[in-house]
């Protein structure tokens, strides 16, 4: 027995319960002060160091995610050991006097592949994600038994840390679904967790959609948030619930292709000194981010917005475990609320530099081909049994005159199209894009495509993210004045899974001199005198993924913001040290140096992220208005309905002026009501154009009025005079009958519009 099990096993059993309006931990009050914490992204070397850094910062209580997807990688095959040994984490988060709070799912998003469900649900194609599918809850039961078996016998009752299990997450995010949320619970509770606190998570504007009577209910709300206004309509139902913020988000995430996203300190921390003085438990979400290491980094929707490798988050602790000016002040402020002297804060690990150093082997993409099939049809990775990687897709053509285009519907998520080995373009998701003109072909020429998979989305209804090419590829022409589409079949489809065994490997069948530009693996070594943490410098590198000393480091992409890749000094060797890149677009320059500070916010664009192209703005000075008038103050959904069902593709919203008078004018969320008064899916929305976006203090861009996040905004520039314009295509014509609209969430809703006229455009 370990000394860490020991701890645990000598601990006496106890209780935790919701008390009158307060938390009660062996029948004394008890605030929680919680930092969310993710063990498969900390190397397990720095487990305990991050627990301490945790402690040292003021907190009681470790918040953590159970990853379902990185527990069974194959279905029936599960993996507790080595970095997925969660209950070892445990172990050492109650040697270290800290409590746990689990949030076992089955869906977690956390920035992570596919929400942290696993990809080969998607081998089933018509199956229903997080609802009573069959299929899918007898395996949320297999699973949840699993984590049952790791860790019900370390629950508070049973002697454990563990003093609170989660119930789904945020479901209200995706739907209004009671009897699928009961159902979880039950497995939850079947899976050993019936006798520790239950809870589940919502925002204030959703958490009545799915509230069991049985759980305590929990808000979810970020930075600079008014939190009276949160907690209120909680507190006219629940009068004697204690109050908790199960996720205060301390900064966001990043994605690629755009700003590092950061908050302020000085706004979280009065966050968490007003809870606290207030006696509002809390979780910091996050206190430490972390690495989605590898390929486990997920992505947003709608639209497709994948995430970046780093999960830094602008937490308080960085992404390498290095205390920031937000962890001391919340320090200062955390001791304020405690009767001790928090402990020291541990030695930061040690940062070295590599000298640059130049990667000189090469094995081309063919080489990590695993696997070949004919198919009369394209077929999706999932359908050939591969989670991750790449995919080639080849046919033959028949003549094609000059002006053709080719259509993908749809590539998931980055294709390269080549003719006869010649590259002729690419096709992006995350811009949308779906066609590519084509050069005039011969009869017999050799179409090639090849797809790299970024990770499934995480949020919202568009989880169901399959990856390849999901339904077809198309050619449109002008044949003898007649147009002529051709529906291509008869496909050779080569799998390239992006496991570092098939990288390595393909190396044995023979390398050469690495040359810029080419699509392929590339293999280099260093030399390290002493270990310690690093930043390996791809800023020269195209698009695709790296491994060091075989330990998956994530994604590299050129378009940045994030240049750099995190190291752990573990994961190194004193001597030599092998690096290994699969670059699917191909390296500038094929040099790479370990730096002592990360790049994290060098952005390298084609062109800029704003939708400010005058010739998108709509001239509406002959068009009436759907709608017009003022908005209340305040915070809170509002709604404009029209007068009379409207249609149009285009939402135009002008903002005259604001409830301030100030010129920066803000929008948290909008959605467009059907005939019916219902709400639109979104996932066709894309931002067609506004006059002003603040993307250099925030990336309050236009997107964000439909990111699904009540947290993030569009915000004109400061000094831009009103009105402001902005346009929402909304994928096709829709009949309108009005809009829902929610400002800002801070206190007095900041940037909130007063006057606005609504038009629709065809």
């Amino acid at each position: 027995m370990t000394a860490s099990s020991a701890s645990a096993a000598a601990d006496k059993p106890g209780t935790f319960v919701a008390g009158d309006k307060t938390f009660l931990l062996n029948d004394e009050p008890f605030v929680v002060k919680a930092a969310e914490v993710h063990y498969p992204r900390i190397p397990k070397e720095y487990w305990e160091h991050r627990i301490e850094m945790c402690k040292a910062l003021g907190m009681n209580t470790l918040c953590l995610y159970v990853f379902w997807n990185i527990h069974e990688p194959k279905e029936g095959e599960f993996d507790f050991t080595g970095n997925n040994d969660i209950a070892e984490f445990c172990r050492l988060a109650q040697k270290h006097g800290m409590y746990v709070i689990v949030r076992p799912g089955p869906y977690v998003c956390a920035e992570w592949e596919m929400g942290g469900l696993p990809w080969w649900l998607l081998k089933k194609k018509d199956i229903k994600l997080r609802e009573q599918d069959p299929y899918f809850m007898e395996r949320v039961k297999i699973f949840e038994n699993e984590v049952g078996k790791q860790l019900a016998p370390l629950t508070i009752q049973n002697g454990g840390p563990i003093i609170m299990v989660q119930v789904e997450n945020e479901y209200g995010s995706y739907g209004t679904d009671k009897p699928y949320v009961s159902a979880i619970r039950d497995i939850v509770k079947e899976a050993g967790f019936d006798k520790v606190a239950l809870f589940q998570c919502d925002w204030s504007s959703n958490f009545t959609n799915n509230g069991l009577d049985d759980l305590v209910w929990t808000m979810n709300f970020g930075t600079g948030a008014n939190i009276d206004n949160q907690f209120k309509k909680l507190k006219e139902l629940r009068p004697n619930s204690p109050l908790m913020c199960s996720e205060f988000w301390s900064g966001w995430f990043d994605k690629w292709g755009a700003n590092h996203e950061t908050r302020k300190a000085d706004d979280m921390v009065a966050g968490i000194d007003e809870m606290l003085s207030k006696g509002i438990s809390f979780s910091l979400y996050m206190t430490h981010g972390g690495t989605s290491f590898g390929h486990w980094a997920g992505a947003n929707s709608p639209g497709f917005a994948p995430d970046v490798t780093s999960y830094d988050y602008d937490a308080p602790i960085t992404e390498w475990g290095a205390v920031t000016p937000k962890y001391y002040l919340l320090r200062e402020t955390l001791q304020k609320y405690s009767d001790k002297k928090l402990p020291a804060v541990p030695k930061a690990k040690p940062i070295i530099a590599v000298p640059q150093f130049e990667i000189t082997e090469f094995a081309p993409l063919q080489a990590g081909v695993q696997k070949t099939v004919e198919s009369r049809d394209v077929q999706t990775m999932e359908a050939l049994d591969m989670g991750w990687g790449s995919m080639q897709y080849t046919t033959t053509l028949p003549a094609i005159p000059a002006g053709a285009t080719l259509a993908i519907n749809d590539a998931h998520d980055y294709a390269q199209v080549f003719i006869n080995g010649k590259y002729i373009g690419k096709i992006d998701r995350v811009k949308n894009e779906k066609v590519i003109s084509i050069p005039a072909c011969k009869a017999g020429d050799k179409l090639t495509i090849l797809i790299e998979a970024m990770g499934r989305i995480n949020f919202g209804r568009a989880i169901k993210d399959f990856k390849g090419i999901t339904e077809s590829v198309k050619i449109s022409a002008n044949v003898d004045g007649h147009d002529v589409t051709y529906d291509l079949k008869n496909w050779t489809i080569d799998l390239i899974p992006d496991d570092f065994a098939v990288a390595e490997a393909a190396f044995t069948a023979g390398s050469s001199q690495a040359k810029a530009g080419e699509r392929g693996y590339y293999r280099g070594y260093f030399d390290v005198k002493k270990p310690g943490d690093t930043f390996l410098d791809f800023s020269t590198w195209g698009k695709g993924q790296v491994w060091v000393n075989g330990h998956p480091l994530g994604r590299i992409w050129s378009i940045g913001p994030q240049q750099t890749l995190y190291v752990p000094g573990p994961w190194l060797n004193k001597g030599r040290n092998e690096v290994v890149v699969l670059d699917i677009a191909g390296p500038k320059a094929l040099t790479v140096a370990g730096l002592k500070e990360p790049k994290l916010d060098n952005l390298n664009l084609e062109k800029n992220n704003l939708h400010n192209n005058p010739g998108d703005r709509p001239d509406l000075n002959s068009d009436t208005p759907v709608a017009a008038g003022s908005f209340k103050p305040g915070n809170g959904w509002q709604t404009v309905k029209f007068a009379s069902p409207a249609k149009g593709r285009y939402l135009c919203i002008e903002a005259l002026n604001t409830q301030s008078g100030a010129d920066v004018a803000a929008i948290a969320e909008l959605y467009a009501l059907d005939g019916k008064g219902q709400r639109l899916s979104r996932e066709p929305w894309t931002a067609k154009y506004a006059d002003s976006e603040n993307d250099a203090q925030g990336n309050h861009t236009l997107d964000k009025v439909y990111d699904l996040q009540e947290s993030t905004y569009w915000a004109t520039v400061p000094g831009v005079a009103a009105p402001h314009l902005i346009v929402i295509d909304l994928g096709s014509e829709q009949t309108l009958s009005g809009i829902d609209y929610l400002p800002r969430a801070e206190q007095g809703a900041p940037g909130s519009i007063k006057d606005y006229k609504i038009y629709l455009r065809k």
